[in-house]
């Protein structure tokens, strides 16, 4: 059950399928015997298996372990993006995760919210050399600033009545009889 990798041909794209879990790859490790790990992807977990001077690891880790799916470009000459890559972030290094890398800043934008959806993680950005959340979030919900009524940034407001925005005034009962002194308040016919 292999999925995800290289595409025959490219050398520079990677997409894992976020709709096809669980995956399983093999991501570079420096630190590993033959400079490569296998990962297995799932919906509420990852295994990263490695060999680490003979000795066989296998690390079994929550989805809620990591920070978040973060978004980097990769600049070339100028400062322009000339690709992106999409990672699975964790606060040790070593057990970050690429998800999608590609020489498309379109597409990896897609795969940034998709995988961040899937994985119910939050969205990360790059900022001088720090990641922080791209959107203000209040618990797992993403806040943003009110909306204006839909009726006065609407076009058809000019073709309603303004009538109907207005309230009326609420009428107190002003016929209502009060009968004070009497023995026995009781209808009879």
């Amino acid at each position: 059950m292999r999925s995800g990798g290289s595409p025959a041909g490219s050398s520079r794209v990677l997409r894992l399928d976020p709709f096809a879990l669980p995956v399983r790859f093999a991501a570079s490790d420096a630190a590993a015997d033959e400079r490569v790990r296998h990962v297995e992807l799932h919906r509420e977990r990852v295994v990263v298996r490695r060999s680490l001077r003979g000795m066989l690891m296998a690390l079994n880790l929550p989805v809620s372990a990591f920070a978040g799916v973060s978004l980097k470009l990769m600049l070339g000459e100028g400062g322009l993006a000339v690709g992106a890559s999409v990672t699975l972030e964790h606060e040790d290094p070593a057990l970050r995760l690429p998800l999608f890398v590609s020489d498309e800043t379109d597409d990896a934008m897609v795969e940034w919210r998709v995988w961040a959806t899937v994985l119910g993680l939050p969205l990360l950005v790059e900022d001088d050399g720090a990641l922080r959340e791209a959107f203000a979030r209040l618990g797992g919900v993403q806040i943003d600033r009110p909306r204006p009524r839909r009726r006065r940034s609407n076009v058809l407001c000019k073709r309603r009545p303004s009538i109907l925005m207005r309230r009326k005034r609420g009428a107190c009962a002003g016929g209502t009889r009060v009968y004070r002194g009497e023995r026995e308040i009781i209808a009879r016919h």
